[in-house]
């Protein structure tokens, strides 16, 4: 029987989410729907669903954005042709990148500019990837490395002279990406790191928590789409501190069977997942007799501006 629930904070909305979820709101506040999202706005089913019963129109590629149409791109950052796709469209553009994702953007600028050879480690195909790999093929006509594992470290094949950097994705599993650094450290010890840690404070906060949760629980529940990057890793750090976690969108997906002799059951959300989300499943357990109480890692206090265009369409509409 589960006696008591522990609620991970900082958990949910990060700052990047917040912001882009709350520009999609304005951009159909300001023009009514349509508004057209390049890629979903962020990683998540609930939010994604709610956005587009209000107007808003997710579509994967740039080219089916209708001319003269109001588009909003999403959090994770987009290649630099979508721009010129969207600005030939005569399309009004709203940018949600997280200005996270917007640093590792320009840290891949400044050392190309510089002369380096760049590598990426993230997840093939995860779209802040693209984005990211994009602004090198797009300005340089290179095609970056993209790093996932050690194995793909072993395979490099650089000349010792050659001037090498390496980015990496803002939501990656902590403890791995460490272990890739530090093989691309011993094969190329002159590798030089982006200007601080790529990784956001938002995943390693989210991260942290979990970690310092996994002490106290017997099972942990990670509320996050599947296709949730940094949500998948909280799943992950669980499992790595030997308790067993799982990612469900709600409390609809919860199975009986991982409640078998548990009694404390930690809950986290990934930095897409909204509270609502969270505090469904809390309701769940509550209505079964168990206990909450709420497990503080760290206070976040993290904020972003409003994206420029956003401001001045604000201004415009002011009489």
């Amino acid at each position: 029987m589960i006696e008591k629930i522990l609620l991970a904070s900082p958990r949910g909305f990060c700052a990047g989410v917040s912001r882009a979820v709350k520009t999609v709101e304005d951009a159909l506040a300001l023009f009514g729907p349509p508004v057209y999202i390049k890629h979903e706005i962020v990683h998540n089913a609930t939010v994604v669903k709610d956005l587009e019963r209000r107007g808003a129109v997710t579509v994967e590629n740039a080219k089916s954005i209708p001319e003269h149409s109001v588009v909003v791109f999403s959090a994770h950052g987009s290649p630099p042709q979508d721009y010129e796709i969207a600005r030939e469209k005569q399309c009004t553009l709203i940018d949600a990148t997280c200005p996270l994702v917007s640093k590792v953007h320009l840290e891949m600028h400044r050392f190309l500019k510089d002369g380096f050879s760049v590598l990426y480690i993230g997840h093939k195909n995860h779209p802040e990837g693209i984005g990211v790999m994009g602004e090198a093929k797009h300005h340089a006509g290179k095609d970056i490395p993209l790093i996932e594992s050690e194995e793909d470290v072993e395979r490099l094949s650089f000349l010792p002279e050659e001037k090498l950097a390496f980015l990496t994705q803002t939501t990656l599993s902590l403890s791995e990406t460490e272990k890739i650094i530090a093989a691309l450290k011993r094969k190329y010890p002159h590798i030089v790191a982006p200007p601080g840690k790529d990784i956001c404070y938002a995943t390693t906060n989210r991260q942290n928590a979990i970690t310092s949760l996994a002490k106290k629980c017997d099972l942990i529940l990670v509320i996050g789409s599947k296709n949730s990057s940094n949500s998948n890793r909280l799943a992950e750090t669980a499992r790595a501190e030997g308790v067993p976690a799982f990612l469900i969108d709600g409390a609809e997906d919860i199975d009986p069977a991982w409640l078998e002799q548990k009694h404390t059951v930690g809950i986290s959300a990934g930095a897409s997942a909204p509270e609502s989300r969270v505090q469904d499943v809390v309701s769940f357990f509550k209505k079964q007799g168990a206990s909450v109480e709420n497990h503080t890692f760290i206070v976040e206090s993290t904020r972003f501006p409003d994206p420029p265009e956003l401001k001045k369409l604000w201004e415009r509409k002011k009489p």
